[in-house]
């Protein structure tokens, strides 16, 4: 699977503490930010039905350290 980067414009208060909850769970930003795009979808998909096609969202996230 190919790895895509995405820019983001974000309040700087809202990074910082999306920071602060990637570092509480051991995590960087980036995959504290894929965490909640991989949650957004399971909920979406939850709702909506499976999203079709070769697309697989827990990739490239790291368990938390807990």
């Amino acid at each position: 699977m190919a790895i895509k980067s995405v820019s983001i414009r974000i309040e700087e208060e809202m990074l910082d503490k999306i920071a602060y909850i990637a570092d509480y769970e051991g995590r960087s930003v980036n995959s504290q930010i894929l965490v909640l795009v991989r949650e957004s979808i399971k909920a979406f998909e939850s709702v909506h039905g499976e999203i079709k096609g070769n697309i697989s969202p827990d990739s490239n996230v790291k368990p938390t350290r807990k």
